[in-house]
């Protein structure tokens, strides 16, 4: 009986140190992420604030005991909910059994990352702050696009997503995702309103998708940007000298070179991925690390023996020229500047994946 399992696990806890919180006999684990909302005025500000349709059907990822769950059903037409502990998944289907609810809630089982999303109007989560990234980009490259997302966060990631050119946060996290979303901050949240209480203040943010979705190749952005905040403070011209960076771009330049003089005369056409799920990956995106400003023995590109700088770091240099982006920042660009300066490569044939 999983009641009796759980009072023994709660039983044989006494007495040594121990994350794990009790709610109604279910225990919580800090180490997955689990921090149930337990202030019922907050969860009603959250939903308010969702804009929730009566006929709308909502995704909630991390429904827990339900708590959020309930005010979901009262305010939409359906609620899909995804749960990974199977513990939580019992609860939820014993808390609404024979309730007028019952069937308008379906719970799925399993890892969020891992499961194909259903079709929903919107996705409103408390969820486990250790899959923000990759979750925040699932959720854009999920089709048919939703209408908008409400979803907690721990708070400076959130501060990040939000982060406009200029400001301390801005980074690889907040140009990617504001690419292809509206980000806005709705409200803070400080940790005693769930329990257990995690570490960090929350923050509350609206993820409003935009449509249509930006034509731009994913990766090709990626290898672009990702370029772009090797030092966010050090000026683009800077950056672009560094020997690496040349040689990777020089050898992308090469063999792209020579793949189109394979393809010359050929009638097939080739269909560009646009997943942009691979942008949320990244283990960066999920640390808190900002440029301090110092160099990391970056080593740059002078010139060749005879003090003359190579055909194609000139190439580079002469794209940078243009509209003084050479002397530009990446912390104070914006997502204009960043769309237009890679088009003006891609244009002179440099790319970046």
């Amino acid at each position: 009986m999983a009641g009796g399992k759980i009072r023994k696990d709660k039983a044989s806890s006494r007495g040594a140190p121990s994350s794990n919180h009790y709610q109604g006999g279910i225990s919580f684990h800090k180490s997955k992420g689990q921090h149930i909302l337990k202030n019922p005025l907050l969860v009603d500000s959250i939903v308010q604030k969702s804009g929730i349709k009566s006929t709308d059907v909502v995704l909630e990822i991390g429904p827990g005991t339900g708590n959020l769950t309930k005010k979901l059903l009262e305010a939409g037409k359906m609620v899909v909910a995804i749960e990974l502990d199977p513990r939580m998944v019992l609860e939820l289907q014993r808390r609404f059994q024979g309730t007028p609810f019952s069937n308008r809630l379906k719970v799925i089982q399993g890892d969020v990352l891992k499961t194909d999303l259903p079709y929903f109007d919107i996705c409103v989560a408390n969820i486990p702050y250790q899959i923000s990234s990759p979750l925040t980009f699932k959720l854009l490259n999920h089709q048919p696009s939703f209408r908008c997302a409400i979803i907690m966060f721990q708070r400076e990631f959130a501060m990040r997503l939000v982060a406009q050119p200029g400001d301390t946060l801005y980074c690889r996290l907040s140009v990617n995702t504001q690419l292809y979303a509206r980000v806005s901050h709705l409200l803070k949240v400080g940790k005693n309103n769930f329990r257990p209480p995690p570490k960090v203040d929350s923050s509350v943010v609206r993820i409003e998708p935009r449509k249509p979705r930006p034509q731009v190749n994913p990766k090709e952005w990626d290898g672009f940007i990702r370029i772009c905040f090797i030092r966010k403070n050090k000026t683009l011209g800077s950056i672009f000298r560094i020997k690496n960076v040349l040689s990777m771009l020089e050898k992308n330049y090469k063999t792209l070179q020579a793949l189109q003089q394979l393809q010359n005369g050929s009638s097939g056409s080739t269909n560009v991925e646009m997943d942009i799920s691979g942008l949320g990956d990244s283990k960066e995106d999920q640390s808190m690390d900002l440029d301090d400003g110092t160099d990391n023995e970056m080593e740059v590109e002078d010139g060749d023996a005879d003090g003359e700088a190579s055909e194609f770091k000139q190439k580079v240099l002469a794209v940078l020229k243009e509209r003084d982006y050479s002397e530009k920042r990446s912390s104070k660009l914006s997502q204009e500047e960043f769309l237009h300066l890679l088009s003006q490569f891609n244009m002179a044939g440099i790319h970046f994946s």
